[in-house]
């Protein structure tokens, strides 16, 4: 009745290291998967068998795959996160507003003028923008 009695401590920690293990070699299933399709330096039959060989012998096919492509998975994952990173800092720099240093300056003596800033920020203020510009 005591689901403690009938489930004991050792078989809780197999099923959490049988899950562990399931949620790991699913992520590597997928890795796998992800490289076959993003490959250009193979045809569509090479890839279809491939795949067929990871249905058929999901275990072995996949670790066959690891083995054979690892270099080349590397190489592709290191091309893909250049390239990602790239594009990210292309959209930065796109989106990123052009500071002109005499903007900045005009901006920073017209707050000193209103008082928002004193004469130390102020200089601090030109001599970075000075500096970036």
């Amino acid at each position: 009745m005591i689901l403690a009695t009938s489930y004991p401590l050792l078989e809780i920690f197999w099923t959490i290291l049988v899950f562990f293990a399931f949620v790991v070699w699913l992520m590597i299933l997928f890795t796998v998967l992800s490289d076959i399709f993003r490959r250009h330096d193979t045809t569509g039959a090479t890839k279809v068998l491939w795949i067929i060989l990871i249905i058929v012998l999901p275990y072995i096919g996949t670790f066959v795959y690891l083995i054979s492509q690892h270099t080349g998975m590397t190489e592709r994952a290191q091309s893909q996160h250049k390239a990602a990173q790239a594009q990210f800092d292309n959209y930065v720099q796109s989106v990123a507003a052009k500071s002109d240093p005499t903007a900045q300056i005009a901006k920073a003596h017209e707050l000193l003028q209103r008082g928002a800033i004193n004469q130390a920020e102020f200089d601090q203020i030109k001599r970075q923008a000075l500096a970036a510009g």
